[in-house]
C-alpha cells in the first residue's frame, strides 16, 4: 500500500506554547514509499514576539531576520493541506505537535489538531526502543547511523528535516522479508544460495593444554564447594 510520509522539524521562540512562544520556522521533508520526492514545504514566520536567547543560541533565528517574515495566519492553509493524511515523522512528536495545534486555535477560523488528521511516528520514541539507555538526540544518531552532519552550525528546521529522514530511513531500513522465489523464479538456486550462506566456513579455535587445565581446575573447584557440573554429567 502506498504511504506518504512528511519528516517535519520545527524552530520556536521558546519552549512552551503556553507561555506565549510561537514557532518561526517549519521544514517538512516528503516521501513517497520511503523515497524522497522533492516536494518539501519550508518557511520562515514572524511570531509577533522577541525570540529568546536561549533559543537563538540554539538555531540561529534572530528578530531581525523574521521582522518582514509573514505569519502563520499567512501559510495555515496551505500548511494544513500539505500535512493532511500523511504520517509524520518527528524528533520528539510532543514538541512539535503542541506547538502545530497551538498556532491551528489561534487562527480566526482555528483548524483541527493535526494528529486528528495525519499519523504520527515519534522517532525519538522509536530510537529510544532500538537503544535504550544511550543518547538518541539527533546528533548522537547521526553518529551511530554514520550520517554526515558536520554541516550543522546551528539548529535549522528544514535541515534537520532533511538529516532527520535519513535517520530514520536508517533506522528502520533492515530487511523484513525474504523472497524465495526472485524474479528469474529460480526457488531452488534461492535456497542453495541461502545454504551456502548457513553452511560458510567458520574458523574453529580449541583451547590450548593450558586453557584446558585451569578449566578442569575450575569445575574441581565447583564441585569442591557442593555445585554440579554439567561438563562432567
Amino acid at each position: 500500500m502506498a504511504k506518504r510520509q512528511i519528516i517535519l522539524d520545527t524552530e520556536t521562540t521558546g519552549i512552551n506554547p503556553q507561555e506565549g512562544h510561537r514557532i518561526i520556522e517549519i521544514g517538512c521533508v516528503e516521501m513517497f514509499n520511503r523515497r524522497l520526492t522533492g516536494n518539501n514545504f519550508h518557511v520562515y514566520l514572524n511570531p509577533d514576539r522577541f525570540i529568546e536567547q536561549e533559543a537563538i543560541n540554539i538555531h540561529g533565528i534572530t528578530n531581525e531576520f523574521v521582522a518582514d517574515k509573514q505569519r502563520f495566519r499567512d501559510i495555515a492553509q496551505q500548511f494544513f493541506d500539505y500535512v493532511q493524511g500523511a504520517e509524520l515523522v518527528i524528533h520528539n512528536a510532543a514538541f512539535d505537535v503542541g506547538f502545530i495545534n497551538h498556532e491551528f486555535k489561534l487562527l480566526a477560523a482555528p483548524l483541527p489538531p493535526v494528529d486528528s488528521v495525519c499519523a504520527i511516528l515519534d522517532t525519538l520514541k522509536l530510537a529510544r526502543d532500538l537503544h535504550p539507555g544511550q543518547k538518541n538526540n539527533l546528533d548522537a544518531l547521526c553518529r551511530r547511523y554514520d550520517i554526515i552532519n558536520s554541516h550543522r552550525t546551528f539548529h535549522g528546521a528544514l535541515l534537520d528535516a532533511e538529516i532527520l529522514a535519513d535517520v530514520y530511513l536508517a533506522m528502520t531500513g533492515g530487511q523484513v522479508s525474504l523472497n524465495l522465489a526472485n524474479n528469474s523464479g529460480n526457488e531452488q538456486n534461492n535456497q542453495q544460495q541461502i545454504g551456502l550462506v548457513r553452511r560458510g566456513a567458520l574458523k574453529v579455535v580449541s583451547a590450548t593444554v593450558d586453557e584446558v587445565a585451569a578449566h578442569e581446575k575450575r569445575l574441581d573447584l565447583v564441585q569442591k564447594k557442593g555445585g554440579s557440573c554439567l561438563w562432567r554429567s
